[in-house]
């Protein structure tokens, strides 16, 4: 006898808002529905679903609004439930899902975490776009209840459960008298799922956030499980744990998304760079630089191309040799990342201890900058202190043109996010990684106009050099000589301004100095082969110059020079020059 589908009872009213069936009222029954699992030899998995403080939506934005999205909700699940599976109303923002299944057939979690994964990118209805997640219980039929009423209760427990440990949350009903799978059991599975390669990785881009370009990849962790499909991270990590599976498996991430950057390197793409997180069990062993030098010898990869994040509580610490770990690790020249910034309580003097190279802001923080003032002070102050101390800063979770335009106004340099592209397996990202550019449109429209000026009288030097600039899009004028130079600051907005110190008509210093009275709110730098100190320091001490560099020069090491200079130029603009 096959289970029926809850669409198949034609004619039955359904709820006028949501157009799926109440629990009870004429559609798919769930008692008939144990019956037949029980006589065709399968299991039911029945989910509470409850969808994550719907009641700030109501009381924010309106009744209104909150009937809009709770359509858009069931709209969801529907789409989400699979073929055979049933879905119901059971009042307010909760709903019941359903599905029968054998052990070879995905089970009750890989449904509770495909209703999820729906709801990975936000609601979206003009001028509204919401965050929600979902809280989910889990009951299975014959295994925690034998019958309709006592499923029904095992799955609002559990949902209860979910919803007091945390947000979007899975939580599967236990009676309490279920023992523990062993830790020699739990090492078993793992590394048998390890031997059949049921472990893969998926990617998500890292963004420029002057330009959009893709700057790297960010390596994420899945595990596709004979039984319960693909799983992400928070699911087994802690069984990894348990089992003292970390340090291998966190090599094996390592390893694996090192070999996949080698290969796009390999095919042109070598502007690509990685970030995998190390984590702590790895990197408390003594050979970990080892390893990870051994592995850029073997793939030739500069230690530039990778990236390692790691988790606040390993730096909170305060161990000797993670000291020592993280120096040797950037002594091979790979970058170094605080994941997850700001939710693991990690100390301000931890943070200029270690030799640290970028933070990475939480989601959490991200969710609600455009809206909520203390959420933006607070991303704002993560950004101004990770540029005081000379770090990078990468926000994680970047999911709609709001929070965009307000990361980039605030000068945040990388971004990740579903609003550029999902996780997905190396395979589906060939077109993507050729086209580089994400979302061009969005970045030209709230980019600052940042105009540069060159000033050398050798040709040679000036195309060389807005060669090299004009890849991060600014507006690149170009002057051999001073009167030249004045003839364009007269006539255009300047920001940028680099000049070489040795000129027929004018040295470098004298000929800022003379900008510093017209033009005072430029940048000003020199660029020279020729140093006289004096000269040089007389000038900066004069506010002349706002930095001295010298050639030949280093491309990479130039261009943050540029970068830095112009946001230097938009912090004393908005007033906000950190003095």
């Amino acid at each position: 006898m096959a289970v029926q589908r809850y669409d198949e009872f034609g004619g039955v009213p359904v709820d006028p808002l949501t157009s799926l069936y109440r629990l009870g009222a004429g559609g798919p029954n769930l008692t008939t529905a144990l019956a037949a699992a029980a006589a065709t030899g399968r299991r039911v998995a029945l989910l509470h679903i409850d969808v994550d403080d719907f009641g700030a939506i109501n009381r924010n934005l309106g009744d209104l609004v909150g009937d809009q999205a709770l359509a858009a909700i069931a709209s969801r699940l529907h789409n989400a439930v699979p073929a055979g599976g049933w879905l119901w109303r059971i009042g307010g923002d909760r709903f019941l899902a359903g599905i029968g299944y054998r052990h070879d057939e995905p089970d009750a979690i890989a449904l509770a975490e495909r209703l999820r994964d729906a709801f990975e990118k936000p609601l979206a209805f003009p001028p509204y776009t919401l965050r929600v997640s979902l809280s989910i219980g889990v009951a299975i039929y014959p295994d925690h209840a034998h019958d309709a009423a006592a499923l029904l209760a095992a799955a609002e427990q559990a949902m209860q459960r979910a919803r007091r440990e945390s947000r979007n949350g899975i939580d599967l009903f236990s009676s309490g008298e279920d023992a523990p799978e062993s830790s020699e059991a739990i090492s078993r599975t793992l590394r048998v799922a390890m031997e059949r390669g049921e472990f893969q990785l998926f990617y998500q881009p890292t963004v420029n956030g002057h330009d959009g370009s893709v700057e790297g990849m960010n390596a994420l962790l899945r595990w596709q499980n004979r039984d319960h499909g693909l799983v992400r991270p928070n699911r087994f990590l802690e069984l990894v744990e348990r089992a003292g599976l970390s340090a291998p498996l966190g090599y094996w991430v390592v390893r694996k998304a090192a070999e996949q950057l080698a290969d796009w390197r390999m095919e042109g793409l070598d502007y690509l760079n990685m970030s995998v997180h190390l984590p702590n069990p790895m990197l408390a062993r003594q050979d970990c630089v080892d390893l990870v030098g051994e592995l850029l010898h073997r793939l030739d990869l500069p230690g530039q191309a990778l990236e390692f994040e790691l988790s606040e509580s390993v730096l909170a610490l305060d161990a000797r040799n993670v000291y020592d770990t993280l120096a040797g690790l950037r002594a091979l020249g790979t970058t170094l990342t605080v994941q997850d910034f700001g939710v693991g309580g990690l100390s301000f003097a931890a943070l200029a201890q270690y030799p640290l190279d970028r933070l990475k802001i939480d989601r959490s923080f991200i969710r609600n900058v455009a809206s909520d003032p203390r959420s933006a002070a607070i991303v704002r102050g993560i950004i101004a202190m990770g540029h005081r101390l000379g770090m990078k800063v990468v926000a994680k979770g970047v999911e709609n043109e709001a929070e965009l335009g307000f990361l980039r106004r605030n000068h945040c340099d990388f971004f990740q996010g579903y609003l550029f592209c999902p996780p997905m397996p190396a395979e589906g990202l060939d077109e993507l990684i050729r086209r580089r550019f994400l979302l061009p449109q969005l970045f030209a429209a709230t980019s600052p106009e940042r105009t540069l000026l060159l000033v050398d009288d050798e040709e040679n030097v000036l195309r060389s050099l807005a060669r090299l600039f004009r890849r991060d899009g600014y507006q690149i004028l170009t002057a051999g000589s001073v009167r030249e130079a004045f003839d364009l600051l007269a006539s255009r907005r300047v920001q940028v301004i680099v000049s070489d110190q040795r000129m027929a008509d004018m040295n470098g210093t004298e000929f800022l100095t003379r900008v510093r009275d017209l033009y005072p709110d430029t940048i000003r730098m020199v660029l020279s082969g020729y140093t006289d100190l004096a000269t040089i320091t007389e000038a900066i001490n004069r506010g002349a110059i706002y930095r001295f560099l010298t050639k030949p020069w280093n491309d990479d090491e130039l261009r943050e020079h540029i970068r830095d200079a112009f946001r230097a130029h938009e912090e004393r603009a908005a007033g906000n020059d950190g003095y």
